[in-house]
């Protein structure tokens, strides 16, 4: 099983899609909910109890998550140390990574790393100088010798041109990218211009994104940009998909007080409350499938129902919800008109089909 683990809820930064959103007026969902206020800051269960309920499940993925989970790193290595059979991730806005030790970091799996692209971009969302901080500490990474997967991860809105984004991601020393919309999670459409951008710029460059992509799989190579690699690995196996990322099925979150919730975004609402880690089986927790209209849509086997939050909580109403889903439509149909060059280089051995193998639910979304 794959558990996100709630180190804390504070965070070293103010991004413009994420934090700075809850002071806007309007930011709240569509359709309130339960919200328990007793959550703690800070983790407050005994590493030793998380370490014992870990136990129970023979192959455990836990994925340190926050707020900015690096402002604990003094919990990491202890949690790490009390569970030596756990596959370790990370989610960080890599502001703090030279906290850890080169020992430390190596043993981690898979390191995702906050970034939307260039540096005037990345500023613009995250705060001035943190794209240079970052890199520095990528930079950093790489040089003391990390071998797992380092993951670009991206948000995007109507300031990303998400070729060029992509491309200069890309070009940096990640060996994969992902990138999520900003889009269907805050109450925010009205002061947007999000229905332009999609038409006018994103849904045209995924196309041109998708072509690079398969130019490049057919000079033997694979690029793990997991919105196409993800997709098109179950495409060429015929696999329908549940919820990409997991959430609810196989992706759960332990907030900071030991309580289980099917996905980290939907930590305190606690009509969504799964259990707790001191008596509950992690091997028998209950599938949250993803209500509304996704599951009659006829692309859900491909989409899996791309949010669980924001189908619980409805953000936009429904003519701009169909917004999103068309970037979703968009993709699919980019895909299968490009599968059949993909299908021909496998077919004539420039690129394996294990190339498109990844650890599923490594904190990629997959459907932006």
């Amino acid at each position: 099983m794959f558990w996100h683990l709630v180190l804390t809820d504070e965070c070293n930064l103010c991004c413009s899609y994420c934090r700075a959103k809850a002071f806007e007026p309007g930011a709240e969902p569509s359709l309130p909910f339960e919200y328990d206020p007793e959550v703690p800051v800070e983790l407050a269960v005994d590493p030793a109890e998380l370490a014992a309920f870990l136990a129970r499940d023979p192959e455990p993925t836990l994925t340190f998550y926050g707020g900015e989970p690096l402002l604990r790193a003094d919990l990491i290595e202890e949690i790490m140390d009390l569970v030596p059979g756990c596959r370790f991730m990370l989610q960080t806005n890599g502001l703090l990574l030279d906290r850890l030790s080169p020992h430390v970091l190596q043993r981690f799996h898979t390191v995702l790393v906050s970034i939307d692209g260039p540096e005037a971009l990345t500023d613009q969302h995250r705060g001035q100088g943190v794209y240079a901080r970052v890199v520095a500490n990528v930079g950093r990474l790489i040089d003391a010798g990390f071998n797992g997967e380092l993951i670009a991860r991206m948000t995007v809105d109507e300031a990303t041109e998400i070729v060029e984004a992509v491309l200069h991601c890309d070009a940096l020393p990640f060996s994969g990218i992902h990138w999520q919309l900003d889009a269907n999670f805050w109450g925010d459409y009205d002061r947007r211009d999000f229905s332009g951008w999609v038409e006018g710029s994103y849904n045209p460059g995924i196309r041109r994104l998708l072509e690079i992509w398969v130019e490049r799989i057919e000079a033997g190579r694979v690029p793990r940009w997991y919105p196409f690699l993800d997709t098109t690995w179950d495409l060429l196996a015929g696999r329908s998909s549940l919820l990409r990322c997991g959430s609810g099925h196989a992706n759960y979150t332990i907030q900071t007080d030991g309580r289980i919730v099917p996905c980290p975004i939907m930590t305190g609402m606690s009509d969504h409350y799964l259990g707790h880690i001191r008596d509950t089986d992690p091997l028998r927790l209950p599938h949250v499938m993803v209500p509304g209209d996704c599951p009659g849509c006829e692309i859900v086997n491909f989409c899996g129902g791309r949010c669980l939050y924001s189908a619980v909580t409805q953000p936009w109403p429904p003519e701009h919800r169909a917004l999103v889903c068309g970037t979703v439509r968009n993709l699919h149909d980019a895909l299968v008109q490009v599968l059949p060059r993909v299908q021909a280089s496998l077919d004539d051995g420039t690129v394996l089909l294990e190339d498109f193998a990844h650890v599923k639910y490594n904190g990629c979304e997959i459907i932006p």
